[in-house]
């Protein structure tokens, strides 16, 4: 037992240096603590020591190309030129500065940016996804004076309390905090396609409930961490004539879907709509650095009035400058083009999945391939095997499935094929 967990106080020896291959695992188990994870770990995490374009290198040498954009944020690739000069250029000025009293170039330019890309003016910087959504029901509450919400099930909106609370009670991840978290409304999970009376329950649901809600808040088009499910955009249409029938905000939660991972720039774009208050963060600095972003109208900033948050780091300076750029080079990509030939790509390669005994339905959207297993996949087995085949994948629940990066080319094929040969060792129904 080394002295922290025996209680005394580190010396100044414990203060070491850059670590070999070996150290890094070995100190990983001793002291990190991963996310949803278990400690100690019982699946021991791999050790990246580069990563370049779209693979990552591991220490032991292997290769991997990264079929998750690092949980889907970085849409450019790594070690980007242009992200790496925004950031190097900006840390010749400044790192950091606290942002109350306080402004600056980069996060102003960001605000603007933003605000012409989505229609929605006033933009609060945050420091992740979770504190988006926090923020967008802070905004939600003080503008009416109201204390619920409504969603639907099957949502995943993040890992902080009330990110929490609007996440699926019940199949989700948080159901540990079911007896602290507040209670709000949840409207069934609506349908891949349209139907006229799962519209017309939905629109009941909120006419019952409308005196009590402050805002609907929803995932557009997909459902992210509940299960990659996808749905109609004629319902987000639905959503947004009810939010003004009976003076309801709606909240849209694009923090998974921005930046043209479905197809479309955002995901309300499928729907035509705008929303009151939007979501952003994941993709918003190429995944070089945590930054998050609320957006709301003017009525809902001049309506909250001071808003009562302030993240430390709010509008960091590399964060911003980094998110400049990538918002820069997104705009001047194909990446509608790009998103198209993935598709094409997860549509073709994927296909073969779906006549896999284990496997209960293959589903694709923009950039998102997905196969979903009839029972809980076992997620070492299925890494290991796609890892055989040079991919890096993070399978959960019953989903094996892949957000690859815009600039994934002809790598596609190895991560469908991976895909394909994991499916084939499912278990069958």
């Amino acid at each position: 037992m080394g002295p922290a967990a025996s209680g005394e106080r580190p010396g100044p020896d414990a203060f070491a240096g850059p670590l070999a291959g070996p150290d890094v695992a070995g100190l990983d188990r001793e002291h990190v603590w991963h996310p949803y994870a278990a400690v100690p770990q019982p699946v021991p995490p791999y050790v990246v020591s580069r990563a370049r374009g779209v693979r990552l290198t591991l220490a032991d040498g292997r290769e991997l190309v990264d079929g998750m954009s690092s949980w889907w944020a970085a849409i450019h690739g790594y070690h980007h030129p242009v992200l790496n000069r925004a950031l190097t250029a900006q840390l010749e000025d400044m790192a950091h500065v606290m942002f109350g009293g306080l402004t600056h170039e980069p996060a102003v330019r960001l605000a603007r940016t933003l605000a012409d890309m989505t229609g929605l003016p006033k933009v609060f910087l945050a420091d992740s996804g979770s504190v988006a959504v926090e923020v967008a029901i802070k905004m939600a509450f003080q503008l009416t004076g109201r204390s619920r919400l409504l969603t639907v099930r099957g949502g995943y909106h993040g890992d902080t309390f009330g990110a929490m609370s609007v996440c699926d009670p019940v199949n989700g991840m948080h159901h540990l905090f079911s007896g602290v978290l507040p209670e709000h409304v949840f409207a069934e999970r609506p349908p891949r396609e349209f139907d006229e009376g799962y519209a017309g329950r939905l629109a009941e649901l909120v006419a019952r409930h409308a005196g009590e809600l402050a805002a609907i808040i929803v995932e557009p088009v997909v459902q992210g961490a509940g299960g990659m499910h996808f749905y109609h955009p004629a319902y987000l249409r639905l959503l947004r004539e009810l939010a003004d029938e009976y003076g309801v905000l709606l909240i849209v939660d694009e923090i998974a879907t921005g930046f043209g991972r479905t197809g479309e720039l955002f995901g309300c774009d499928h729907a035509g709509i705008r929303p009151d208050i939007m979501c952003l963060g994941k993709a918003l600095t190429g995944g070089y650095l945590s930054l998050a972003a609320t957006l709301c109208t003017e009525r809902v900033a001049r309506g909250v009035g001071v808003l009562m948050h302030g993240p430390t780091f709010m509008g960091n300076p590399l964060a911003a400058a980094v998110a400049n750029a990538s918002l820069e080079l997104l705009r001047e990509r194909p990446w509608r083009e790009e998103v198209r030939r993935i598709e094409a790509g997860l549509t073709a390669g994927l296909a073969p999945a779906a006549a896999e005994p284990g496997v209960r339905e293959v589903r694709v959207l923009g950039a998102i391939g997905v196969i979903e297993a009839h029972e809980p996949v076992d997620v070492r087995a299925v890494q290991e095997v796609v890892m055989r085949h040079g991919v890096w994948l993070r399978p959960f629940g019953r989903l094996v499935y892949t957000m690859p990066p815009y600039s994934v080319g002809d790598d596609l094929r190895r991560i469908t094929t991976a895909m394909t040969a994991a499916a084939r060792a499912l278990e069958p129904a």
